[in-house]
C-alpha cells in the first residue's frame, strides 16, 4: 500500500482546527479527553496519534477522521486512484486506514480498513454523533462492540450502526481482516 506521511498534514490540521475556535490545549484536551501533553506532541510532530486517539479529536472538533487527516483545502478530483488514496498506519496496533473517496465535500465518506490479527481498536460515541455508518465485511473475521451490543461479522455481512455509542472493532482471528466503512453526516 503505498503511503504519504499524513503527520505534517495532521499536526496543521489540529493546531489550525483547535485555534480557528480559540481554544487553548487545556480546552481541546479536555474536549476530547486527551492529554494537553499528547495534543502538544502531535502539534509539534513528535509523536503520531493512535486511531483511538484521532477518534477523540475528531469528536471533539465534530469533523470525522478522514477530514481530521485530510490536507486543508482538500482535493478537487472527483476520481481518486488507488495510488493517490491517502493511507494512515495506527503506530500502536498496525490497523490500516485507506480513505478511498474523492474529498470533494460529497456526504459520503468510504473507508477501507485492516485490521491486524487480534487487534482492537476502540471509538468513543463522540466520534460519530454527527455521522450515520455501515460495515461491510470485505474479508475474514469482525467482533464489533456497540455500547452493550455485540455483532460478529464475516465476509459479505453489513451492519448499520444505530445512535452513537462507545464502540470498539476487534478482529477475533489469527488473519487480518478487511471492512469497508461507509459514512454519511447526519
Amino acid at each position: 500500500m503505498a503511503a504519504h506521511d499524513p503527520a505534517p498534514a495532521l499536526a496543521r490540521r489540529v493546531r489550525e482546527e483547535r485555534s480557528g475556535r480559540g481554544w487553548s490545549l487545556d480546552d481541546l484536551a479536555r474536549r476530547a479527553g486527551v492529554s494537553r501533553a499528547m495534543i502538544s506532541k502531535i502539534e509539534r510532530q513528535e509523536a503520531s496519534p493512535t486511531a483511538a486517539v484521532l477518534g477523540r479529536l475528531s469528536g471533539a472538533f465534530g469533523l470525522s477522521i478522514s477530514s481530521l487527516l485530510a490536507e486543508s483545502g482538500g482535493d478537487a478530483r472527483r476520481l481518486l486512484r488507488r495510488a493517490d488514496q491517502p493511507v494512515w498506519v495506527d503506530p500502536a496496533t498496525g490497523y490500516i486506514r485507506r480513505s478511498v473517496s474523492p474529498s470533494l465535500g460529497a456526504p459520503l465518506e468510504l473507508i477501507e480498513v485492516r485490521l491486524p490479527p487480534r487487534g482492537r481498536i476502540p471509538f468513543p460515541a463522540s466520534a460519530y454523533r454527527f455521522l450515520h455508518q455501515q460495515i461491510w465485511m470485505i474479508s475474514g473475521r469482525l467482533r464489533f462492540y456497540e455500547g452493550d451490543s455485540v455483532h460478529d461479522l464475516r465476509a459479505g455481512d453489513c451492519l448499520q450502526l444505530g445512535p452513537p455509542q462507545d464502540c470498539a472493532y476487534e478482529n477475533v482471528s489469527a488473519k487480518p481482516c478487511r471492512y469497508l466503512v461507509a459514512l454519511i453526516a447526519r
